[in-house]
Parts: structure tokens; sequence; C-alpha cells
């Protein structure tokens, strides 16, 4: 079988023979390379619809996961804060616990007497030493987190220490205060002691309630401890008489004064001037009878005055 092809580019009719074997494997060939063209290219054109087919879905699936993230990072962020606030308000507190431990030192300071150079509540207490590179560690949350803890119990036990420290010494100050201590005279000698004596008018053995110091007429009569007084006048045998309550069972008595210059509910410091030496009452001479009571009844009052040494 013959195929007769006319060209323009040819002067004479071109005759191709199908029964020619090259002839018929180069059109087999062109078959399958035509077949070939077109399968690929139904191949390609189907993966690229499948491929936008679903890319809607992957971008949906990445914004999601960028919003849980987004999320999550905000979720970090306010727990962040709130640690950061509770550690704020942790700050406050152990600030308000220092303030007070500095005020209670300073009262103690000045209660004790102490050097305030040797206590300086207003400064850091000074600390020092080398520095070891090898051994410096950062901390994390958690154990700046207990160390906040540890310190708010430390400064809490000291503060209640402190007090219960401050309440003993002011309880101690006040008993020293209030307690009958030293003599009731700044200048004179001791004339007369505490217990039996022969009396000096009637020269017959009699007890003699106090002691008595004698001195110049109009020298000064302080009192031994702090207190109210609660007599000041005249008073059968004792003259002009001061008596001072002084608490805790406690009383004394200032007698044969020249003028007495306090007066009943008035408040007495310890070595305040309350009155000047005389003779007045049953008295022979200037000068002070000074009694001790404890609870209603006279002691030595020698005891007292040897206790302020």
């Amino acid at each position: 079988m013959n195929i007769i092809l006319f060209a323009k580019c040819y002067n004479k009719p071109l005759s191709i023979r199908l029964s020619n074997p090259r002839c018929m494997l180069g059109i087999f060939s062109g078959i399958l390379i035509l077949l070939g063209s077109i399968f690929a290219a139904g191949f390609w054109v189907a993966q690229a619809r499948q491929v936008n087919g679903l890319e809607p879905a992957l971008v949906q699936e990445w914004k999601q996961t960028i919003s849980e993230q987004q999320a999550a990072l905000e979720e970090t962020k306010r727990n962040a804060q709130a640690h950061i606030d509770a550690l704020s308000q942790r700050l406050g507190q152990l600030q308000a616990h220092v303030l007070r431990i500095d005020a209670l030192g300073q009262r103690l300071t000045k209660m004790a007497k102490l050097d305030k150079g040797e206590f300086n509540f207003d400064q850091p207490p000074p600390q020092g030493g080398p520095e070891n590179a090898s051994e410096l560690q950062s901390a994390d949350t958690q154990q700046v987190t207990q160390t906040i803890d540890d310190l708010s119990r430390q400064l809490q036990d000291r503060e209640d220490q402190l007090s219960v420290l401050e309440t003993m010494m002011l309880h101690s100050n006040l008993r020293a205060q209030v307690s009958p201590a030293g003599r009731p005279i700044k200048g004179g000698w001791l004339s007369s002691y505490f217990g039996y004596r022969n009396d000096p008018f009637t020269g017959k053995r009699e007890h003699h309630n106090g002691v008595d110091f004698a001195g110049k007429l109009g020298s000064d009569i302080i009192a031994v401890a702090a207190g109210v007084v609660t007599w000041s006048g005249d008073r059968y045998g004792y003259g002009n008489m001061v008596e001072i309550d002084h608490g805790n069972g406690y009383v004394t008595r200032y007698a044969h004064n020249q003028k007495n210059l306090v007066k009943v509910g008035d408040k007495i410091a310890k070595g305040q001037l309350i009155a000047k030496m005389g003779s007045s009452g049953r008295s022979t001479g200037p000068h002070v009878h000074f009694e001790v009571l404890r609870n209603g009844r006279v002691v030595d009052p020698l005891k007292h005055m040897q206790a302020s040494r």
C-alpha cells in the first residue's frame, strides 16, 4: 500500500510505501510518542487539580496551629505576670516586716543604752569575703520563691522575739523605776537604823519602822522610785509627810519635812524632788524619816538601798 503526498516544496508527488518495515516502525513510534505525551499531560493536570484542592485545608490547618500557639503564648504571659504580682506582694510584706524590725531594733538600742555605732539599723550589716567564681550559680524561680518563703518566716520569728524582748525590757525598766532603791537624800548621813532601838524621847525599847537620815535644814528630799502621791500633809507623829504608792505592793514614806513640794495625785518620777528636810512632828532635829512598806508591812529600807548599788 502506497501513500502519495503532494507538497509545494517538491516538484513531484512524494510516495510512501507502507509495506516498507522502516516506514511502519516510524509510524508506530510516532503514535506511541503522541499517546505518551497525552498521558503525561493528563497526569500533570490531575496532580495540579489535586494540589489545588488540598491547599485550602493545609492553609486552614496552619492558621489553626498558629492561633493555638498564640493562645499558649498569651497564657504563658498571664501566668508569668501572676507570678510577678505574687512576688511583688510578698516583697511588700517583707519590707513591712523589715520596717517593723528596724523600729523595734532602734527602740531596743535606746532602751539598752547601746552605742549607736554598734547597732545602726539605718545601714545594712557589714559583710564581705573573696569571690569564688567556681561556685556561682543562677537561681531558678522555685528557688527564689522558696528563699522568699523562708525569709518571711525568719523575719516573722525575729519580729516576735524582738517584741517579747521589748516587753521584757519594758517590764524590767518599769520594775527598776517603781521598785524602791537608793537614798532619799542627796547629802547627809544615816542617824538611826531600822529595828529595835531606845526611843530618843522616852528611852524605852521600841521598834523603829524606818531609817533616819540627818542633814542640813532645808536640804533636798527625793523619791526613790516612780509612783503616785497618796498623802501630802501633816500626820500624827510624822509631822509633814509625803507618801508615794509605787504599785506592786510598794509604798514609801518621807517624814518630818520642813515643806512638802508635791500634792496628792501627783505622778512622781524616780529621783524627783518632793520635799525639803525639816524637823516637824516628833523629831529631835533636821532629818528625814524614811519608811518602805511591802503589802502593808514595813521592811528594812537598807536592803533596797543596797540593792541599787
